[in-house]
């Protein structure tokens, strides 16, 4: 996907969106994503609430404080922050060099995840591991996997309370949900998305 001719991410988010619901990954309003402000790294834009995905427009979007969370902006003045907005604040809060944040909705996710015992996926050993940044051979790598909650803000005080460290991979799971894959850039939170369900659909096939 080409991402370079954009005037503003929210653009970008755009575009992203628009292919996320065409291969069904964000049906209907389900799914949500965001970036940091290209002028101001202390805030991100973020899908609003109820939005469908396949229809947005940049005027979609919130500007939202990374330290305190207050909405600083918004494209439409019935715009509401999307449900997920603490997580993707929590991501972002921890991990300074995340320029932009996925999260979608796929029937592979929620059935690789019901693979899993405990709070960790172990994931196959494939060649597409290298676009997460994982070279070794036969590594052994797992996908973080958290509990679904009604209040997301429990899901956003889980990642701040595990993610004392780096996880292995630039995402995690949440049972029942979806993936949350983030990136130094637009276009390679893009790319490991993609990524990310590519080895889900492949362990949801197994």
């Amino acid at each position: 996907m080409n991402l370079r001719d954009i005037s503003h991410p929210r653009e970008g988010l755009v575009r992203i969106a628009a292919e996320f619901y065409r291969r069904g990954w964000m049906a209907g309003t389900a799914g949500n994503l965001s970036c940091r402000d290209p002028g101001d790294a202390s805030s991100f834009w973020v899908t609003a609430s109820g939005k469908a995905k396949g229809a947005l427009t940049p005027e979609h979007f919130l500007l939202i404080d990374v330290a305190g969370g207050q909405v600083l902006e918004q494209g439409a003045p019935q715009n509401r922050p999307s449900a997920e907005t603490a997580i993707h604040r929590a991501l972002y809060r921890l991990f300074p060099d995340a320029r932009a944040c996925m999260h979608v909705h796929t029937v592979d996710a929620c059935l690789a995840a019901d693979r899993a015992q405990g709070d960790l996926l172990p994931l196959p050993p494939l060649e597409m591991l290298k676009g997460l940044g994982i070279w070794t051979e036969k590594p052994a790598v797992a996908l973080p996997l958290f509990e679904n909650h009604l209040d997301i803000g429990r899901i956003a005080e889980d990642i701040q309370q595990r993610f004392v460290h780096l996880p292995q991979v630039p995402a995690f799971l949440i049972r029942d949900h979806g993936i949350t894959v983030w990136g130094e850039s637009l276009e390679q939170a893009f790319h490991r998305t993609e990524i990310m369900e590519y080895i889900l659909s492949y362990i949801a096939r197994r």
